[in-house]
């Protein structure tokens, strides 16, 4: 696993052994970070269900300004860490080490709003529909913003109060959803 690019492209990116964690291959990061470039530049971004770091650390790398990595497991949140301090990137993401559900209720208390928030859980888990619940809930998504589904093909995504599908990318085996703010929720 590597940087695509960006400040860092190039840099190997340690990953967790085993089957724990599940990272996005580089075809399907390549994609995605291709159709969200231009909206990278300062944006605020959460990285949610981090593993590695990856993600957010692309985004990093792609110009955004602040990434707040979300990993409940202890050796994840170290190696996000090393990732970050390898990539020279350390200095603007922030790891919170909790269980996503909390820190989306520390993140509301504070008062930050991401312009791009990524998520990947497990995907037999069922914890993408109570997560996005509390994106709405706690006015995390800035109103121009949007949210970024990774999921498993076969896993229909719940519809959501308050979000609606701006487009979804379909690769074999996985999806990726994004959604933003309905009208009223502005």
């Amino acid at each position: 696993m590597r940087v695509i690019s960006g400040l860092a492209k190039g840099r190997k990116l340690q990953t967790i052994e085993g089957l724990s964690t599940r990272p996005t291959t580089d075809r399907i990061k390549e994609t995605l970070f291709n159709i969200i470039a231009f909206d990278l530049p300062e944006a605020n971004f959460l990285d949610l269900f981090s593993g590695s770091g990856a993600i957010g650390i692309e985004a990093l790398s792609r110009g955004a300004s602040k990434t707040v990595f979300v990993e409940n497991n202890l050796q994840c949140q170290q190696i996000i860490r090393e990732n970050l301090l390898h990539t020279g990137l350390d200095k603007l993401g922030r790891v919170l080490g909790l269980e996503v559900l909390q820190a989306l209720t520390q993140l509301s208390k504070e008062e930050t709003i991401f312009d791009i928030i990524f998520l990947d859980p497990p995907y037999a888990a069922g914890l993408t529909e109570s997560t996005l619940k509390e994106i709405v809930r706690g006015g995390l998504l800035n109103k121009n913003g949007y949210i970024i589904v990774e999921r498993a093909a076969q896993i229909p995504l719940v519809p959501i109060p308050g979000l609606r599908v701006l487009r979804e990318k379909e690769y074999r085996t996985t999806v990726m959803t994004f959604l933003c703010l309905e009208e009223e929720n502005l």
